[in-house]
């Protein structure tokens, strides 16, 4: 009912549900119970946070130019305007650098302080090792950051002098009907997968990989769970959680809380394409790679949906967590939600309607 009064949240395009990811009414693993709009916009709400260096007590915008501010909102520096491609992402680096992807390209800066307490912004390395435009760059942890692009590629970079450590071309093809120990991954025609978001927690990493997400060890270079279809439509946003599961939303308008399962046979097929193998070093991408082995993945897992957030009637673009407070989503159809523990919520209102009776002296 809930679904049908907010307009319904149909699939764009001609994609067909899958059955299995919808879940009754009785959510008992999801705690966000109880929603509040949050209304201002006027139109696509698509970004919740910016870039803060906490220790230099500036942020950075980034345009077509990367731009540095300090708390009063005034600009400090900003970078050369090289062409018209803008910046898409940007993560923090060690000793003062910046990472920002622009286009195909890493364009790696390093902020400067002069005697006289004065920023300069410079332009230090471009790495262009990605053959598509980047769509997500995150930081895994202080000696790692990581890359993914719109035809599936993933790379590692070591933080500090800005070479590969890992790189990966995720191919996803149609699951075969023989379970041969090799397969071809020149086979004709593979479908790219492109990689619209990233999140980590230092460990773990969540790729969006169209509408299937994929938890990947930065540790043991290995996918840990997946969920070849989470959503009906791209995978737009991620964040893993405290207690080991991970949260998703969608072009769908759907917010998806997922827990980490042991695969239990049979069940879908692993698609011996992602994450297949890593290669370390500088990749030749060389036309018609090598047949490679399918790895054995002994202790991969799925992902099951344990909690489905009905509210939003476009695509929900990102979401952000205040902890117990609970998780504010964004969307095109122009509104915030608060979504919110309800038990937690009425019990403070409790407090609250207790206190002011005290303080007016009871009834």
């Amino acid at each position: 009912m809930l679904r049908w009064i907010l307009g319904g949240r149909e699939a764009q395009g001609s994609v067909e549900k899958n059955p299995v990811l919808f879940i009754g009414e009785e959510q008992p693993k999801n705690w966000f119970t109880e929603l509040q709009v949050l209304k201002g916009h006027f139109d696509i709400v698509r970004f919740l946070c910016l870039l803060v260096l906490e220790r230099l007590c500036v942020w950075v915008s980034g345009g077509n130019e990367l731009c540095v501010w300090n708390r009063d909102f005034q600009l400090q520096c900003q970078s050369q305007h090289h062409d018209d491609t803008g910046i898409s992402a940007m993560v923090e680096l060690p000793k003062n650098c910046i990472a920002a992807a622009m286009d195909k390209e890493i364009v790696i800066f390093r902020l400067t302080m002069s005697t006289g307490s004065q920023l300069s912004v410079a332009e230090v390395r471009r790495l262009s090792d990605h053959q598509d435009s980047i769509h997500a760059l995150i930081n895994i942890n202080d000696g790692l950051f990581a890359s993914g692009s719109h035809v599936g590629e993933l790379i590692l970079w070591d933080a500090v002098d800005w070479t590969i450590m890992a790189y990966e071309h995720i191919l996803w093809e149609e699951s075969q009907t023989d379970t041969q120990a090799e397969i071809r991954l020149a086979a004709p025609k593979p479908s790219e997968m492109s990689i619209q978001q990233l999140t980590s927690d230092g460990e773990l990493m969540v790729a969006a990989v169209g509408s299937g997400l994929y938890v990947y060890s930065a540790i043991t270079k290995s996918v840990v769970a997946y969920r070849k279809t989470a959503h009906d439509s791209n995978v737009l946003h991620t964040m893993l959680l405290p207690d080991g599961g991970l949260m998703s939303c969608s072009e769908d308008g759907s917010v998806r809380i997922w827990e980490m399962q042991d695969l239990l046979l049979p069940a879908e097929p692993a698609s011996a394409g992602f994450f297949g193998m890593w290669t370390f070093g500088r990749s030749n991408k060389q036309a018609g790679p090598p047949v490679k082995k399918v790895l054995e993945l002994p202790s991969l897992r799925t992902l099951e949906l344990t909690g489905d957030l009905i509210g939003h009637s476009g695509a929900v673009q990102m979401f952000v967590s205040f902890g117990e407070k609970g998780l504010v989503t964004c969307s095109t159809d122009h509104l915030l939600i608060a979504w919110k523990n309800r038990e937690r919520e009425s019990h403070l209102r409790s407090l609250a309607l207790f206190r002011k009776l005290e303080e007016n002296g009871g009834l």
